[in-house]
């Protein structure tokens, strides 16, 4: 049962700590076999003119390192000798003028690397790096530059063959070790998505409080971020959909341009990231406080598959297994509102259903918000695993076309909560966050 609570504030001055980045740099030599492993920062984007984006972190590179500045490249070589080589920034007292204070080579020891080299040495060690090593571990698909850096610095190993020495002859995709690697949750992680969790869950409730008549979606959008960024996150996780109305119906929708009216439904979903670790919460709630007696007709059937979804979601099940729970759910409710015709399973075989519920109904949540790490093997489900965090979202959209009963017209609903796999079944994070039609209205009416 959902109990309003006070907002809690959040550290915002997030102390990392390294020692997890250096467990999975150690865990990931081990198996490379003797290969080396290159990854790279992410580069800054150019907004317009000389402004650039927000600078975020390439999410593997910070996996692997913890360090949020770019311009920097990791090389792992594995081997009888295991070592790790961050190239990074030198410090530049007049560039950090006017972009800030940069770690350095000097103050790289407390990322816990072998060694810290200058960037602008890259170049010049990366070869002698791939020397001696039969395989090279990297994401082709990057940026052309990265992608250059890694061919010119085989080039030049290369040269080395006539005189007796080795280097890669087969280059491997990183992410085929490092998503795996990504999937499963380590403690750590867990404690900084269910942070992220904790302040999306308190926007939510307070954007539950502020929607009226008369509000318009951009005002609660406002309020998701500042709620977000007052508690410490340091970004969204993802554009926040803030849709009234027919914009419920619009499963991307982030104009949240509309003013709202009495007896709008307002669909939410929004998340914060924090530490690099993001959030993923759905609501639909009345901006008037009371659901019509069709809003809450087609609430309860989202939120009967939502909870029997949640039921199939463990160990060994397979996302497939949660969809199709979901899904059952959903082409009975079709069924039973009247928005569709024949039997529940005749619903489904024939496809019906998709008109109103187009999606599928989970995906993987954490550095990413739909994070990483194969949905299949060797085409089939994969199980689920303990340490693993998905969503579950369910949802039911109607548009205005004529053939759809009138009472149900422009009415969209999804319910979207974040779950931890456990071995003994599924603990669902975002509890902090209402979703019973009383409980619901209750916090509208807060």
């Amino acid at each position: 049962m959902w109990e309003r609570r006070i907002q809690t504030r959040y550290n915002s001055d997030l102390m990392v700590d390294f020692s997890p980045f250096i467990h999975r740099r150690r865990q990931l030599l081990a198996e490379l076999d003797g290969g080396v492993l290159v990854a790279f920062a992410a580069a800054p984007t150019v907004r317009n003119n000389d402004v650039t984006h927000e600078f975020r972190q390439d999410s593997d590179f910070y996996y692997l390192t913890g360090f949020d500045e770019p311009e920097a490249a990791l090389v792992l070589v594995g081997g009888d000798a295991p070592r790790s080589v961050l190239f990074l920034r030198p410090k530049d007292p007049e560039r950090e003028v006017w972009d800030g204070d940069r770690r350095g080579v000097e103050g790289a020891a407390e990322l816990g690397v072998d060694e810290a080299r200058s960037i602008v040495e890259l170049d010049e060690l990366l070869p002698t790096l791939l020397l001696g090593r039969a395989r090279l571990f990297a994401r082709f698909e990057d940026e052309a530059p990265i992608g250059a850096a890694l061919s010119k610095a085989l080039r030049v190993a290369r040269r080395e063959l006539r005189r007796g020495a080795t280097c890669p002859t087969s280059i491997v995709d990183s992410s085929t070790l490092v998503h795996e690697m990504r999937r499963r949750k380590d403690e750590p992680e867990l404690a900084l998505i269910e942070r992220a969790i904790a302040i999306t869950g308190d926007a939510h409730v307070a954007a539950m409080a502020r929607a009226a008549p008369g509000v318009y979606e951009y005002e609660i959008e406002a309020l998701l971020r500042a709620t977000f960024r007052a508690n410490g996150s340091e970004r969204v996780a993802y554009e926040p959909i803030v849709g009234s109305g027919s914009n419920a119906t619009v499963l991307h929708y982030v104009k949240n341009q509309r003013r709202m009216h009495d007896g709008d439904l307002l669909l939410i979903d929004a998340g914060c990231e924090f530490g690099y670790y993001a959030a993923d919460i759905t609501r639909t709630f009345p901006v008037n406080g009371r659901f019509s007696p069709a809003q809450r007709s087609v609430y309860e059937v989202v939120l009967t598959a939502q909870k029997a979804a949640i039921a199939a979601a463990a160990p060994g099940a397979t996302l497939e297994h949660v969809h199709e729970a979901a899904l059952r759910c959903i082409c009975e409710g079709l069924v039973a509102l009247g928005a569709l015709s024949g039997s529940a399973r005749d619903v489904e075989a024939e496809g019906r259903y998709k008109r109103f519920f187009m999606h599928k109904t989970s995906h993987y949540l954490g550095m990413d918000v739909h994070d990483v790490g194969r949905y299949f093997d060797h085409g089939r489900p994969r199980p689920l695993e303990p340490g693993v965090v998905i969503t579950v979202e369910p949802g039911l959209y109607f548009g205005r076309d004529a053939d759809v009963p009138e009472r149900y017209r422009g009415i969209g609903v999804r319910i979207e909560d974040d779950i931890l796999i456990e071995p003994g079944g599924a603990r669902v994070l975002s509890n902090n966050v209402p979703k019973e039609l009383d409980d619901v209205e209750q916090a509208c009416r807060a």
